[in-house]
Formats: structure tokens, sequence, C-alpha cells
């Protein structure tokens, strides 16, 4: 048991040191916060293996490309993006195993996470239970639009690429408030940090160029038709 525990650790430290930080992440309260929130808790019982694998980590048999845990330095740069503070109300987009969920409720006051497959919302609640995190709800349904229920919110994450940003999901930021999602189709996707500056008016920094899978029922981009 002492051993499969260390090589657990040496795992989580391999992941951290060889996937993360060379993608730039140097923040160290985000490093902190991914050598102690467990991932191989989060991942499912068949692909325990793959928790510290640079890949995405299907949920669920016969899984949709949507199903997946994000690769973990997608995550790691979407949290040193948006910089999350204790006072933060964070909309999560795709709870997927509840990972990222527990990732931004060890830094923000209240994460509100939407999943649409019920047995995803199960798995998810099941594992924040389990890791003892209070701070997160999860709601099932399709917030590919946003979720007003709860609005307006500090920071938005959406896990998983959109072909577009809808208008609707950035009105739900307050203003000061900021979203990070993949936007584009593949093979041209870009990590996108939307800060609300203006009741009006929104700042776009590119944070990198990578491909996730996408999320699922987003608006389309608009086609030409010749």
């Amino acid at each position: 048991m002492a051993a499969a525990t260390m090589n657990t650790e040496q795992a989580r430290f391999n992941m951290i040191q060889q996937q993360i930080r060379p993608w730039e992440v140097l923040d160290p309260e985000v490093l902190g916060l991914l050598a102690i929130v467990k991932r191989e808790d989060f991942a499912p019982a068949a692909h325990k293996d793959l928790a510290f694998a640079d890949v995405e980590v299907p949920l669920k048999k016969d899984a949709k490309p949507s199903q997946t845990m994000l690769a973990p330095r997608i995550e790691a740069r979407m949290l040193q993006a948006l910089g999350i503070r204790n006072t933060d109300k964070v909309l999560e987009i795709g709870a997927g195993s509840g990972f990222m969920a527990a990732l931004l409720a060890a830094k923000a006051e209240f994460v509100y996470t939407v999943e649409i497959d019920p047995e995803l919302v199960e798995l998810a609640r099941k594992n924040l239970a389990q890791a003892g995190v209070a701070n997160v709800s999860i709601d099932l349904g399709d917030a590919a639009q946003g979720w007003p229920l709860y609005t307006p919110y500090d920071v938005i994450v959406v896990s998983g690429s959109l072909p577009v940003l809808p208008d609707a999901l950035l009105r739900q930021l307050k203003i000061g408030g900021r979203l990070i999602a993949v936007v584009g189709e593949a093979p041209v996707m870009e990590m996108q940090l939307v800060t609300r500056t203006e009741e009006d008016a929104f700042n776009t920094v590119a944070v990198l160029e990578t491909v996730v899978a996408p999320l699922e029922n987003t608006a389309q981009r608009d086609k030409f038709v010749f």
C-alpha cells in the first residue's frame, strides 16, 4: 500500500514538473493546488491509470468526445489565467467528474457547475462529496448559452470548446468578471480570457493555442453559403 501511495505521489510530482510547468504554469498557488487536490479520485475506475497522463480522460463507457476530464495542463493554464479570489462566485459549464469544480472551489467562495448528462451529475456529486468539497452545487441542464439562475458571476469557466462565444454567456458576467474558454473549431482553437470591463465592453486576451473536445449543443459559427 505504501509503495502504491509513493508511486501515485511520484506520478503527481511528474505531472506537475513535466507537463504543467513547461506550459508556463508557474503560479505557486496553482501548482500547490494541483499537488493537494487528488486528481486520481476524480478519474473513473476504468481509467485511473490515465489520471496523471497528458490526455483527455474518458469519463464513461462509450463516452462522447465532450465527456472527458481536460488534460491537466489545460486546467492549470485556465486556473492561472483566472486568478480566482476567495470572494468569487463561479459558474462552470460542464461538470464532468467534478475535478475542475474541486480546483475552483478550493479558491473561490462558491462554484455552480452545470452538467448536461445525468450520469455525470451523479458521478461529480459523489466525487465532490467524498473529497469533502462543500462549496459546490451541481445542476443538471444545458448551459451552453449560460445559466441565468445565479447570475451575475465573477468567473465563468467553460470546460469544453465552443465554435464561438455566445453573447448571452458574456452578459452573465459581472462588470470586472472574467470568462475563460477554448474558442474555435479543430484544428484552430484558442484559449481566451475575456473580462467584462463595462456594461457593453469586453476585453479579450489570447492565452494559448490548443485543441480540446467540444461542449455539447454549442452555438455554431455562421457558415457562408455560395
